[in-house]
């Protein structure tokens, strides 16, 4: 079958699980199967529970990784429950690479890019909130809090008040051709911000982000390899601070005199005290890797 999609930083994903002999690998984000096909043909003997909420990426998962159907179990839904769904099992890793897939990204008919017919960008299908709601419902102020909490845009109060005066809106392509009329062009296109914060909106991604780690937190994994791969300063915010918190022995409040608290809080360490990031040569042949980032913590 035709592999149409390159995973980021797939060696250095591998190798964060090299020193599991045992038990499941959770891929909370399987996409088209990149990662789990790679972790299911360097380790034998491990078994995946490949996760996603998108059909067409199950489906196609599916059919590449029918060699290893003994090995793998496959789920549909949002990556906030997976853990809460399978922490019964020997868990040893956790993979999520965060964002929106090159699937989505590549199909038109799935309104997450510039060119696309439809505005839409639901991760999941069956949800009911979508890009055009947002796009042509939300009042002014809802819009300016989306695009500069979620699309960090800097001038959100224009491009708000750009969609609002010129709506609705029945496509991307009309959405992404008044921004790039309309707005300063640097080195990136105008509407690439704006889509963000609009898809960030759309599927919750940063709370989806929080609330798989606190179901991380609450599982009490032992033993357990968790990478993260993020593409913007928000998500690898979160994932840094997650990891920092989960790494604290001392939690006295900062202004304590002495350590009270026993200094044995500590859930395992941080793995990669920088985050690992693409080779100029992946990003040569991968130009969307360009802004990934992965992170690894142990529990212990």
């Amino acid at each position: 079958m035709q592999i149409p999609h390159i995973p980021v930083l797939f060696q250095e994903t591998i190798a964060a699980f090299e020193n599991i002999n045992d038990g499941y690998i959770i891929d909370c984000t399987t996409g088209y199967g990149g990662h789990s096909e790679g972790l299911l043909k360097k380790y034998p003997n491990i078994s995946l529970i490949c996760n996603d909420q998108d059909d067409e990426a199950l489906n196609f998962s599916k059919q590449r990784l029918k060699d290893y159907e003994n090995r793998v179990t496959f789920n549909k839904g949002n990556f906030e429950h997976v853990i809460e769904k399978f922490k019964a099992e020997n868990i040893k890793g956790v993979l999520a690479d965060i964002g929106v897939s090159s699937l989505q990204l590549d199909k038109e008919e799935r309104g997450f890019g510039f060119e696309s017919p439809v505005l839409d960008m639901r991760m999941n299908q069956n949800q009911s909130l979508d890009a055009a709601i947002v796009v042509n419902t939300y009042s002014q102020h809802e819009l300016e809090r989306v695009l500069k909490e979620y699309g960090e845009v800097r001038e959100y109060k224009k491009v708000a008040s750009l969609i609002v005066n010129n709506r609705p809106f029945s496509s991307a392509k009309e959405l992404s051709s008044l921004l790039a009329k309309k707005m300063h062009k640097g080195k990136i296109h105008p509407a690439t911000l704006p889509f963000q914060g609009i898809r960030i909106e759309v599927n919750d991604e940063l709370g989806v982000l929080e609330r798989l780690f606190d179901s991380l937190e609450n599982a009490k994994l032992k033993d357990c390899i968790i990478a993260i791969i993020s593409f913007h300063s928000l998500e690898d915010r979160i994932v840094k601070n997650y990891f920092k918190k989960w790494s604290k022995s001392c939690i006295c409040p900062s202004d304590a005199f002495r350590c009270t608290c026993g200094n044995n809080h500590a859930l395992g360490k941080v793995i990669t005290r920088k985050p690992i990031i693409p080779t100029k040569e992946e990003i040569k042949q991968n130009p969307r890797s360009r802004s990934s980032k992965l992170r690894i913590f142990k529990f212990d």
